[in-house]
C-alpha cells in the first residue's frame, strides 16, 4: 500500500492563492476522532472494493500514475495544514464508471477509474483533482460541516420547541430547518470554491499547469449535460461556469509559481 508519512514542513511564500484562517467553528469536534473514524471508514471501503474485485492492487499502471502524482503535490499540504505532516497519506484506485474522488480526514485519498478513463484526464487535470480534493482534508471542511451539523440541530431543536410553547406547532422547526439547509449549502458551496482556489496553487507549486482546471470543469461539465442540474444557489457546488471564471481569475497568482517549479 502506497503510504507517506511525516513530510517535511514547507516553508510557505508571499505569493501563491491566500485563504483566511480555518473556522474555528471545526473545533467542537475533535481532529484526533474524525481523522481516526475517517481512518475505519477507508478501511472498510478498501476492503468491500477487495471483496467485490474493484480494488487496483499495488503495481497497477492507473494506481501507480495516481501515487506519482501525489508524491508530487504531498510535500506541499504542510503549508496550509501544520498536522497534514504527520498524516499517513494513502491514494486507492476503485473500479467504477462514477465521475467520482475524494480525499478523506487525515491524508486518505480515493479515485474512481470512471473520472480518469471517462473524461480521459491528463497528469495536469488529475493533479488539479486531486490537488482539489486534498485541500478539503486540509482545510478541514469535514471536520468544519459536522460542527455547523450540531448547530443546526441544536437551532432546529429550539425553534421547534419555542414556537410550540407559543401554540403555532412544528412551524418554527420547519422554517429553521428549511434555513439551516439552506446555510449549509452555501458553506458546501464555499467549500468547493476554495479548494479550487487551494488545488491550483498545490499543482503549480508540484510542477502541473494549474490551467487544467479550465479543461477538467469543461469536460465535467459536457460529461453532464442533460442530467437537470438545479440552479447554483439550489447547488451544494457551484455551477461549472462560475469555477471555470474563479480559476480564470486566479490563475495570475499562480502561474509565476508553476513556470518556476516546472523549470526545476
Amino acid at each position: 500500500m502506497f503510504a507517506m508519512c511525516m513530510l517535511m514542513p514547507f516553508v510557505a511564500k508571499a505569493d501563491g492563492i491566500e485563504l483566511p484562517p480555518r473556522s474555528k467553528v471545526a473545533d467542537l469536534v475533535s481532529a484526533e476522532r474524525i481523522e481516526r473514524d475517517a481512518a475505519l471508514q477507508y478501511d472498510q471501503m478498501r476492503e468491500k472494493a477487495h471483496s467485490q474485485r474493484a480494488l487496483a492492487p499495488e503495481g497497477h499502471p492507473k494506481l501507480l500514475r495516481l501515487q506519482n502524482i501525489a508524491k508530487r503535490l504531498l510535500p506541499h499540504a504542510a503549508r496550509y495544514n501544520e498536522r497534514a505532516a504527520q498524516w499517513r497519506w494513502e491514494v486507492s484506485l476503485i473500479g467504477s464508471q462514477a465521475l467520482n474522488a475524494f480525499a478523506m480526514p487525515g491524508g486518505k485519498i480515493a479515485f474512481y477509474t470512471g473520472i480518469i478513463d471517462r473524461l480521459k484526464l491528463t497528469d495536469d487535470e488529475i493533479a488539479f483533482v486531486m490537488g482539489h480534493e486534498i485541500a478539503h482534508a486540509l482545510r478541514e471542511h469535514g471536520r468544519e460541516r459536522q460542527s455547523k451539523a450540531m448547530i443546526a440541530q441544536g437551532l432546529t431543536i429550539g425553534a421547534s420547541i419555542l414556537s410550540q410553547v407559543m401554540g403555532y406547532g412544528d412551524i418554527g422547526g420547519q422554517v429553521a430547518r428549511g434555513a439551516s439547509n439552506l446555510t449549509m449549502l452555501k458553506f458546501s458551496r464555499d467549500d468547493e470554491s476554495e479548494a479550487d482556489l487551494l488545488g491550483m496553487d498545490l499543482s503549480a507549486r508540484a510542477g502541473f499547469d494549474p490551467a487544467a482546471g479550465i479543461s477538467l470543469w469543461e469536460k465535467m461539465s459536457n460529461a453532464s449535460n442533460g442530467q437537470g442540474t438545479p440552479p447554483q444557489w439550489m447547488s451544494t457546488h457551484p455551477s461549472h461556469e462560475s469555477r471555470i471564471a474563479d480559476i480564470r481569475k486566479a490563475l495570475p497568482k499562480v502561474m509565476p509559481i508553476y513556470e518556476r517549479s516546472k523549470s526545476r
